[in-house]
């Protein structure tokens, strides 16, 4: 029975979708002005996981996350430039040219951790019809106002506002600058439409004069747009609880007189070292510069272990980035990765057989405990745990046997692509296998999905000596700081069956 913490309500409740079968999710995505950096992943790393496993659990899921292209100004509180049209300004581009670079890194970015696509990826910029058409039907309702070309949302009409926040209008009230602007009727009301001052560079015409849609009337506009009246799972991060989570509520919500959300989830945020993580702070890191090994970082991270180290958190609690934390996060993916190959280069040679009992018991306990993590608030950091106890036991239990049936070795290699690969998604159908071609004098070798090119094999008379001249090989890399050239020694030697071992007094082999 799967159970998620609603924000709205501030508990743990049994999932019922509005519709059996369907669930529609809508999570708020990121504003295009900058490339994507170590938070973004946590955010969409996390939804992933929760919408894979949704869909493992036999639902239909039509998965919407937004683009924020226009209306997300640089003070939250209706005040400041657009982000867009700040970066268009900088650079001297157009604002939709800086959109449409920023949108195609993020989505660089995602693929390369292995985030599916959403179902829709909607444009702000291209519902601003459905916009001004939401903000006619609260004018005509009495929930809006309308001064010289801004229109606001009238807080004062909606009984209900505060409900997801658990902030009371008079808290918010004596928590209002004093600098709010006049031609509000009170500083809690939020802006709905602009007016579009003169060099504002991203404007459309609309009955109350040219102008641009607020931030928060986007989220409300395309969620109901794609998914009705009523969503059933909104996510986004804790920062948009208020105030661009609680104006959705109250816009759509005073427009349909229906629930505008059932299970509101938020996701927590990212520290490093930590620190909140801020520009301001010299602690900034984008995915493109941790995927590259800029600094802070000291070498480059493989996405697969920047995804399995968001995972290792619960999408509720923070997350520490710290080379340690990434350094933790490599070793458990690559004993993953190192089993999985393991069972794959044993699975063609097996005999035939069926699964004995031992294995059969140890992947029906394994994958009863993973769904009761994860039906548990999509707990990944402890499915990540019964996977790891898992492969120890699997170890343990390949070291003893001395031929394990192509039955049992199925199951093992079918429990890993089920759990690993389809719900957590930190199996691939690469992982474990390296693939070689042979570039003038050098080796191409793709491993878990990873394309390097390392020097040709040296010529050597016997096995042993080939062994010992790779480990030496690694172990030279790895002390002149070249990880991508060890990582791939490393993966070459463990899929022709030789386990490496570093230790204080040096790097250890043995054949298995």
């Amino acid at each position: 029975m799967l159970k998620l913490y609603n924000s709205l309500g501030r508990e743990l409740q049994e999932f019922t979708p509005l519709h059996e079968g369907f669930v529609g999710v809508y999570v708020c995505g990121p504003t295009v002005y900058g490339h994507s950096h170590i938070g973004h992943a946590k955010s969409y790393v996390s939804f992933d996981a929760i919408v894979r496993y949704l869909r493992y659990l036999g639902y239909r899921v039509r998965y919407v996350q937004n683009i924020t292209d226009v209306g997300h100004l640089t003070d939250n509180a209706d005040e400041g430039e657009d982000k867009v049209a700040a970066e268009a300004r900088r650079t001297g581009v157009e604002p939709m040219e800086v959109a449409e670079m920023y949108t195609r890194s993020y989505f660089e970015d995602m693929d390369a951790l292995k985030v599916e696509r959403p179902d829709v990826s909607p444009r702000a910029s291209g519902h601003v019809i459905e916009q001004i058409e939401l903000v006619k039907r609260l004018l005509e309702k009495g929930h809006a106002y309308e001064v010289e070309g801004n229109v606001y949302f009238d807080v004062g009409s909606f009984p209900d506002y505060g409900k997801l926040s658990g902030r009371s209008l008079d808290e918010m009230l004596d928590g209002a600058r004093v600098e709010a602007r006049s031609d509000k009727r009170s500083p809690a009301d939020f802006a709905l439409w602009k007016v579009a001052e003169p060099g504002h560079i991203m404007r459309w015409p609309s009955p109350w004069g040219v102008g641009f849609p607020g931030w928060h009337l986007e989220c409300s506009v395309m969620a109901m747009r794609y998914l009705g009246e009523t969503v059933d799972i909104h996510g986004g991060g804790i920062e948009n609880i208020f105030p661009h989570h609680e104006d959705e509520i109250a816009q759509a919500e005073a427009a349909t007189g229906q629930p505008f959300v059932r299970y509101w989830l938020h996701n927590n945020m990212v520290t490093v070292n930590g620190q909140k993580m801020g520009k301001s702070l010299g602690n900034f890191i984008t995915l493109k510069d941790a995927f590259a090994g800029n600094p802070p970082l000291q070498r480059p991270v493989r996405p697969l272990v920047l995804r399995y180290f968001v995972l290792t958190s619960q999408y509720r609690s923070p997350l520490d980035f710290s080379v340690e934390a990434l350094d933790a996060a490599q070793k458990g993916l690559e004993r993953i990765e190192g089993t999985v190959g393991r069972v794959r280069r044993m699975l063609p040679q097996a005999a035939e057989g069926e699964a004995p009992e031992a294995v059969v018991r140890l992947v029906e306990e394994t994958v009863g405990q993973f769904l009761a993590e994860m039906d548990n608030d999509f707990n990944t950091a402890g499915a990540l745990g019964v996977l790891s106890t898992f492969t120890r036991e699997l170890n343990r239990y390949l070291d003893e046997e001395e031929a394990p049936t192509g039955g049992a070795l199925a199951a093992i290699d079918g429990l890993y692509e089920e759990l690993g690969g389809r719900i957590l998604g930190i199996v691939t159908d690469k992982t474990g296998r390296v693939f070689e071609e042979h570039v003038g004098d050098t080796v191409r070798v793709t491993s878990g999905g990873t394309d390097r090119l390392v020097p040709a094999r040296p010529q050597v008379a016997t096995r042993e000596e080939l062994i010992q001249k790779l480990v030496d090989e690694r172990s030279a890399a790895r002390k002149r700081g070249d990880y991508e050239h060890a990582d791939s020694l490393r993966a070459w030697l463990e899929e022709h069956r030789v386990e490496v071992k570093d230790t204080p007094d040096g790097t250890t082999w043995r054949e298995r």
